[in-house]
């Protein structure tokens, strides 16, 4: 049972419920087992002499015996099935907190639609153990003992004869639940196959579209589906088999007993009511019996499921607060790189190497060179959503890798290449730099981002609903929403990776017309393809192949000529062209 062992933590704070819950199976077995007991005690007087009150008595004596076996299986089921949904609450919010520490390069490895059937098939297989499974279980355990205690006192030798089936018992248990898990396993991969191709063609559908691939991704899913099909009979067949088996092999423990139970009772050895007891008995074994292939079952598949939850929760994130940690009480947000250089996990070739460049309080500075550069990754390392080696990054002279992550990361603020928007309204896709921002403040960093015209023509401004990943919007204004929920946090340190590669350049020389004042009063790096957009800078870095190249204001780079010279004068031809 030690790959069960992750749900002792979980298990814990329950622990009192938990006990009430199998003190109620334990009462309510009880109370089972008595039934048998009375019956046999009532044929009994019923042989020896027939009486109507002694029957009367018999029966609201079995009456009690029922209700209060109701009441206690009604509260046993309460408390278990209870306990089993709050441990699954628990669990899910442990998975979701893993996932929301794992570095970028976790979420480019992995796949959104099987991280979703962890969440939920998984999750759900796993919250059977810790409700049903330990119901029937401590159910199956107390009637399973108390019958065959209670069978031994009426008759050992009868008892071992019904005993004798129950190696095979386990040992068809055993096999079927070894299948079980396999094919448990192989069920839930394809099912992660399935979500992420649904989730792939719902997150692409305007590709999809654009190349009429809907009856090709129709086929693909059907083929999948079809395959999902096919594991989940497989798993019903061995699931199915483990009943009918079971009743078979204690149907032949029946036989024996009515065999050789009817002939001890025709001697007299037995009594009729001893009989009728002993067959009572041997009832109530019939669903432990049964309960324990389902119980092995839903533990075979619990254990598979957990295995692939506990892949994501036991991951120690690569980015993560180390001791020891220093705190900045008054952040300036200066920016100093000291030899930095930074390898994606998986490749040989650098992709910055040897950076090193000073960056004061206040200072606006932009980063450009050709596709591949390493500006996006530069820019990526200071807040940590990539981690740079120790000593080789620092805000306000100290190492970013003892900072803590909530520290650092409240005085950036990150406005991505590829902006992500979540399917809420606009009011609600700003809330996360500041969620306690007035109105006033809402409508400042709109108007600053350049997005105030458009919303005016919205339908209910910024309680306008934006849709799945704002797929309502266009791409500029994605990436004003963007940039007005990085304003409206008021970081000291900005980072604007290409921003502004979607508006019209009308539109951006407008936006950073309003960002003047803003931008004085922060650190700012700013990333752009545009020399329009970098030419205002306090100081340009030019990067090439991961290394600075050159540094400067405008006139300067363009006067030394080489990569930004190159840059210049190729947007000066583009420009003029698309103005021809």
């Amino acid at each position: 049972m030690n790959h069960l062992s992750p749900l002792l933590p979980l298990l814990r704070p329950h622990l009192g419920r938990v006990s009430l819950g199998l003190a109620a199976i334990l009462g309510s077995a009880a109370l089972g087992l008595a039934a048998p007991l009375v019956i046999g005690a009532a044929v009994d007087s019923f042989v020896d002499a027939a009486s109507t009150d002694s029957m009367a008595s018999y029966a609201l004596l079995l009456i009690g015996i029922t209700l209060g076996q109701g009441v206690l299986t009604f509260l046993e089921r309460i408390l278990l099935v209870s306990v089993s949904r709050d441990i699954e609450f628990d669990f899910r919010a442990d998975y979701f907190r893993s996932l929301t520490k794992q570095p970028l390069g976790f979420f480019q490895k992995s796949r959104v639609g099987d991280l979703m059937a962890r969440a939920t098939n998984d999750l759900q297989a796993v919250r059977m153990i810790c409700g049903p499974a330990i119901m029937y279980s401590a159910n199956t355990l107390f009637t399973s003992v108390g019958a065959l205690f209670f069978m031994m006192r009426i008759h050992l030798p009868l008892t071992l004869v019904v005993l004798a089936t129950m190696p095979l018992v386990a040992l068809a248990t055993k096999i079927i639940g070894q299948r079980v898990h396999i094919l448990f396993e192989r069920v839930q991969k394809q099912f992660s196959e399935l979500a992420t191709k649904a989730q792939e063609n719902l997150a692409g559908v305007r590709v999809v579209r654009a190349y009429a691939r809907e009856r090709a991704q129709e086929r693909e899913f059907a083929e999948l589906n079809r395959e999902y099909v096919e594991r989940n009979k497989a798993l019903a067949r061995w699931s199915a088999a483990s009943r009918p088996l079971i009743q078979l092999l204690v149907g032949v423990g029946f036989v024996a007993v009515l065999g050789y139970g009817g002939l001890l009772t025709t001697r007299g050895t037995l009594s009729v009511g001893e009989f009728v007891a002993f067959n009572f008995f041997l009832g109530k074994l019939i669903w432990p019996m049964i309960a324990i292939g389902w119980v092995i079952n839903l533990v075979q598949r619990g254990s598979a499921s957990l295995r692939r939850i506990q892949e994501v929760v036991e991951l120690q994130p690569e980015v993560r607060d180390e001791e020891p940690l220093i705190e900045i009480s008054r952040p300036a947000g200066a920016i100093e790189m000291r030899g930095l250089q930074f390898t994606y996990p998986g490749s040989s070739d650098p992709v910055l190497a040897e950076i090193d460049l000073e960056i004061e309080a206040g200072e606006t500075v932009a980063l450009i060179g050709r596709t591949g550069s390493g500006k996006s990754t530069l820019l990526s390392l200071i807040p940590r959503l990539l981690n740079p080696a120790e000593g080789s990054l620092f805000v306000d002279g100290v190492d970013v890798r003892r900072l803590r992550l909530a520290e650092l990361r409240s005085v950036v603020g990150v406005v991505p290449q590829e902006t992500f928007l979540f399917s809420a309204t606009v009011r609600a896709n700003l809330a996360p730099s500041r969620d306690d921002a007035s109105e006033a403040q809402l409508a400042e960093a709109v108007a600053l981002a350049g997005l105030d015209r458009d919303l005016a023509g919205f339908p209910a401004g910024l309680d306008t609903l934006v849709g799945e990943r704002g797929i309502t919007l266009s791409g500029g204004q994605k990436q004003r929403v963007a940039l007005a929920r990085a304003l409206l946090g008021a970081p000291r340190i900005l980072l604007l990776d290409d921003c502004f590669s979607a508006v019209d350049t009308g539109t951006e020389e407008r936006i950073l017309r309003n960002l003047e004042t803003v931008l004085s009063q922060r650190t700012v790096l700013l990333v752009s393809h545009r020399i329009s957009t970098v030419r205002t800078a306090d100081r340009i870095v030019v990067l090439d192949r991961g290394r600075i190249v050159a540094q400067g204001v405008h006139d300067e780079l363009v006067a030394a000529g080489g990569l930004y010279a190159e840059l210049d004068e190729r947007q000066r031809l583009e420009d003029e062209l698309a103005a021809v």
